[in-house]
């Protein structure tokens, strides 16, 4: 595997899978985030000399269209990425409309030294999402040098993530250097903690998390469990719940994680007090209560005070930490005031020299709409592949280029 800092990318062409799956509201980009975390990547290489043909997935194009046939290709296209990453790069990025056509080829192969060009969204194709090796061939013979920096695909096997790494020499692949920092940081928390280290693990259901908990169980000091999965453990512990969220069949699994936890002495910390509402609406009646004592019709949605107390005093007291997941329903205004305050917390900590993480799609976008996100450590752009790395997986895109 070679190193993308140290290489000299000087008359290559450097194929690059990016993550440029944004969202788009009628032509207009809303949420720019992923695009410029490639921005980086992109510059080393044209700084070098080198020029790129970019590849990237959006949005699930065939499965959608047979959902909703008044939909077609062209609801799809990266079409308004071109103008947009012209902007930020100050260079004409050029664009191919069909990523294994002639007229794809025929740009890529005409690129000068600083030039710039985009594919149609890969996923017209249902050889991308196969990992059809054909297809993966045709993309490779695009590029000199492969470089992944999607990192939020990285967990999928798909034909421009991991296919199309064997059609390269171990020095003609490399992850760029958003994948290079997400693996860094991955790899810090996990394997190089220093400790106490602190997982707060948040979001509706246990099941969605059980695989992450069972990992941490034997790298973290403690974990923080909100966000609706902590009303199961409640249940589970012979607490009143009310309307809350709750999965009956994880009851007995709730029970054998804080076992579990003991035994390694692990401390699971689970919400003192709830914020509780009388339905889940924007408009709702609120009150607060023991989050083991939530009333007959009403439902907790957030944290309390106590718990804000509670977690914090952990979250400061920490080396290291992993957020994933919000504490309540931060989209709500009435129910944002637990997330932001365990964030504020996080940020608090890291200013003290904590390591931290942030992780997962709900939390990312609660750091983001609090304005912490460059207050932290590390913000990851990959949701799924994140989660899936910490649950102990093997990513397919990682995998890929780091064995050769």
């Amino acid at each position: 595997m070679s190193t993308f800092s140290t290489h000299n990318f000087a008359n290559q062409k450097a194929l690059i899978r990016v993550d440029f799956n944004v969202p788009i509201k009628n032509g207009v980009i809303t949420d720019d985030t992923r695009i410029r975390g490639a921005l980086p990547t992109i510059k080393k290489v044209l700084a070098d000399g080198g020029c790129i043909i970019l590849m990237s997935h959006w949005g699930r194009p065939l499965k959608d269209i047979e959902k909703k046939p008044h939909l077609t290709l062209a609801d799809f296209s990266l079409k308004p990425v071109v103008a947009y990453l012209s902007n930020l790069l100050g260079t004409e990025v050029q664009f191919a409309d069909d990523c294994i056509s002639d007229d794809a080829c025929n740009k890529a192969a005409a690129l000068k030294p600083g030039q710039v060009l985009l594919l149609e969204n890969l996923r017209y194709y249902k050889q991308e999402e196969k990992g059809d090796k054909d297809f993966a061939e045709k993309l490779s013979k695009l590029g000199d040098v492969y470089v992944n920096d999607a990192f939020g695909t990285a967990h999928r096997a798909h034909a421009s993530t991991a296919v199309i790494a064997q059609f390269f020499p171990g020095d003609k692949k490399m992850f760029g250097l958003l994948m290079e920092g997400e693996v860094i940081a991955a790899e810090k928390v996990m394997h190089n903690n220093q400790k106490p280290f602190t997982a707060i693990i948040g979001g509706a259901k246990v099941s969605d998390k059980i695989l992450i908990i069972e990992q941490l169980l034997d790298k973290a000091t403690d974990i923080i469990i909100g966000g609706g999965m902590a009303y199961t453990f409640f249940k589970a512990e012979g607490g009143q719940i009310g309307n809350s969220l709750c999965e009956d069949d994880r009851l007995d699994m709730a029970i054998a994680l804080l076992k579990k936890a003991a035994d390694k002495s692990v401390c699971i910390h689970l919400p003192a007090d709830s914020i509780i509402a009388d339905k889940f609406a924007a408009d709702a009646n609120t009150s607060s209560a023991l989050s083991n004592e939530v009333p007959t019709g009403w439902m907790g949605l957030d944290i309390g005070q106590m718990a804000i107390a509670q977690f914090r005093k952990v979250i400061c007291e920490s080396k290291t930490i992993l957020w994933n997941g919000p504490m309540g329903v931060f989209e709500m205004e009435k129910f944002q005031h637990g997330t932001k305050a365990i964030a504020e917390a996080v940020v608090e900590a890291t200013k003290n020299g904590a390591y931290s993480l942030v992780g997962g799609g709900d939390s990312v976008a609660a750091v983001n709409k609090f304005g912490l996100a460059d207050k932290v450590s590390y913000v990851s752009t990959g949701g799924g592949a994140m989660l899936e790395y910490f649950e102990g997986k093997e990513l397919p895109g990682i995998a890929a280029i780091k064995n050769n």
